[in-house]
């Protein structure tokens, strides 16, 4: 059974970090929000792909520019360590607002994941609710990669709904750079979600999918903010 290693009560309700091993006795960690399963360190493979696809997604000219990227959701760390291991990014911002989950990387358990980039001077992670980030910020990236609960269709706190909404999908537009690319990922593939990447006047709207053990599959929704 999974053994709790921390438990936080926050603004946005309870965070919980869980430890079980595998049969390899190995160390899987889980990160629990409000009772709902949020992400484990078993399979990084959709967070990775998130960041990857973003950078293939982006027109030449900026991959060799040094695109800026910003991390929706610092998660296990998969998909900032990814980002870091990539020299071609040139500044990698992670948003996150639960103050548990970086006190886990920073001198938890999840260090093993993220420590080397969190020393990367390319790195920056900003304490801070995501859309408020957006809607106040005048920096503008190359790419968004948001991964902050399970996707549009489930998401783990009503507020997060409105980063899907219309208004949301808006204000990510607005901090793309002409050009730039829209990766969110999904616990499962969601058509009414790339008709509303449309309806917010992105372009090249498509979906990778990532099989799993069981079930249906992760997926990752690409829109290009058009030039």
């Amino acid at each position: 059974m999974p053994v709790t290693v921390d438990r936080r009560e926050g603004p946005y309700g309870e965070v919980v970090l869980r430890r079980r091993s595998t049969a390899q006795d190995d160390d899987v960690y889980e990160i629990i929000a409000n009772g709902t399963f949020l992400m484990d360190t078993s399979d990084g493979r959709s967070e990775r792909l998130l960041v990857d696809a973003a950078m293939a997604a982006l027109p030449e000219a900026a991959r060799d520019s040094g695109p800026a990227v910003l991390i929706g959701g610092l998660g296990v760390g998969f998909s900032l360590a990814h980002a870091a291991a990539d020299p071609r990014w040139r500044r990698i911002a992670v948003a996150e607002r639960e103050e548990a989950v970086i006190d886990w990387h920073r001198a938890g358990p999840l260090a093993a994941i993220s420590g080397r980039a969190l020393g990367d001077e390319r790195t920056v992670i900003l304490h801070t609710d995501l859309l408020a980030y957006l809607r106040t910020t005048p920096d503008t990236y190359d790419a968004l990669c948001l991964d902050i609960d399970n996707g549009p269709d489930w998401t783990v706190t009503e507020d997060n709904e409105s980063l899907y909404s219309a208004q949301g999908l808006a204000v990510c537009k607005d901090r793309l750079a002409p050009g730039g690319i829209l990766a969110v990922w999904s616990a499962r593939p969601s058509a009414d979600f790339e008709e509303s990447l449309r309806n917010a006047g992105f372009s090249g709207v498509r979906t990778e999918e990532i099989p799993v053990a069981r079930g249906v599959p992760d997926a990752v929704h690409l829109a290009v903010r058009p030039a």
